[in-house]
């Protein structure tokens, strides 16, 4: 199975070169003040315009106003959207691209009501559920309460690094998996462009065994 790979809180130009050099599939531009990873709309726009036709590019958002992401959309050209908060499924759509939907799991989820929700998402995106946090925790959820099948193509995202994506594929089966702060050096939001390689190494390995 060829898992999919989503290298999340791109904030530098040399980071989204390294991204589509190792061969990852999609990279995260991360549209939320509280994040560390958030990167403004002059960058993100030149980040996007570099990497174009060779990588998915996705925005990420959580309860973000109409207004504003729309303003984002305006200044950079995005493949994907991705929303984090408490978005109803028109939310989503409204703005008439592909989006992922990210769900936090702190407990079994109501995979029927989900889906149902959001039918038309490409994917469900299932991420730790931390207390006033909406995502790029470093935080991975307890992996039992994965479902056991599912008619959205679900991503893994939390906790994930170059020595734990291997085991999470092979025990899981994702349609893809995304990460951030697992591919970070000292500082977050800068990216290291060995662990980015090594995680890609591993999901490719897992992935066809």
């Amino acid at each position: 199975m060829n898992t999919r790979i989503k290298i999340c809180g791109i904030t530098r130009a040399e980071d989204a070169d390294a991204v589509v050099r190792a061969g990852a599939d999609a990279l995260g531009l991360v549209f939320v003040d509280s994040s560390p990873r958030r990167v403004n709309l002059e960058t993100a726009s030149a980040i996007a315009r570099q990497v174009q036709g060779r990588i998915v590019r996705v925005g990420l958002f959580v309860d973000a106003p109409d207004a504003f992401v729309s303003s984002v959309l305006n200044a950079v050209e995005l493949d994907l959207l991705q929303f984090h908060g408490r978005e109803t499924a028109s939310a989503c759509r409204s703005f008439g691209l592909p989006y992922v939907k990210a769900i936090r799991v702190g407990a079994a989820l109501p995979m029927a009501d989900l889906e149902s929700e959001y039918a038309d998402a490409c994917a469900l995106l299932l991420d730790a559920h931390v207390p006033g946090q909406a995502g790029g925790t470093g935080q991975a959820f307890d992996w039992s309460f994965w479902p056991a099948s599912s008619r959205l193509p679900l991503v893994l995202a939390g906790g994930l690094d170059p020595d734990n994506v291997g085991p999470a594929i092979r025990r899981l089966r994702p349609w893809a998996v995304d990460v951030s702060g697992g591919v970070e050096g000292a500082r977050k939001g800068e990216k290291d462009a060995g662990r980015i390689q090594r995680f890609i190494t591993e999901v490719r390995r897992a992935g066809s065994e």
